[in-house]
């Protein structure tokens, strides 16, 4: 087996897809690590649940499309049409769906939610907020270097997802939402 050391890393840059280098505290660095992280944790939530649930090829299927949109995060705009992994052009729509189908089925909710509930309800809350931040990097790194429209959309639409199916994984072991408060229209709408 090769070594997977190169050393090439060891005073604080690294290599970006197409052969240059940045430092590794880069924006684009940053907004592939958190891409990265957000795959991680959607493993550890794959790992959690029975091989045989509904949910194993949502959630393989959102661990590709990341490969495919990390590589697209990290390649320059100005090469990005040599990137070898087309982009998935329904991702955002297929995630959609998903909430869709689920929210049918779920309680309309007024309410912040306290993350928790279930040890697969507070992973999902987990991916949720670490897509939110790689949202963040995401658009720093959009005001740099223009990113496909898609990736914006489908992380955007990603920590939709993992809300409801952290919502969804409550209604299906028949457990309350732990409520926070109500949303401020709706405070205002009593008064």
């Amino acid at each position: 087996m090769a070594k997977i050391y190169t050393r090439t890393g060891d005073r604080g840059q690294t290599g970006t897809h197409g052969g240059g280098r940045v430092g590794k505290d880069d924006i684009r660095i940053h907004a592939v690590g958190e891409l990265d992280e957000l795959n991680c944790y959607i493993g550890k939530l794959r790992a959690s649940l029975d091989a045989r649930d509904d949910r194993q090829p949502l959630l393989h299927r959102i661990q590709r499309d990341l490969m495919v949109f990390m590589s697209h995060a990290a390649t320059p705009s100005a090469i990005r049409e040599s990137n070898p992994n087309p982009l998935p052009t329904d991702s955002t729509l297929y995630c959609e769906a998903y909430i869709d189908q689920r929210l049918a089925g779920l309680q309309d909710n007024g309410y912040f939610l306290l993350p928790g509930g279930s040890p697969i309800a507070a992973d999902c809350h987990i991916c949720r907020a670490v897509a939110r931040r790689a949202e963040r990097s995401l658009w720093s790194l959009h005001r740099q270097d223009p990113l496909p429209e898609e990736l914006l959309c489908y992380i955007n639409r990603l920590s939709d997802l993992f809300f409801v199916m952290a919502r969804d994984e409550l209604s299906r072991l028949d457990l309350t939402e732990e409520r926070w408060q109500a949303f401020s229209y709706k405070r205002k709408s009593k008064h």
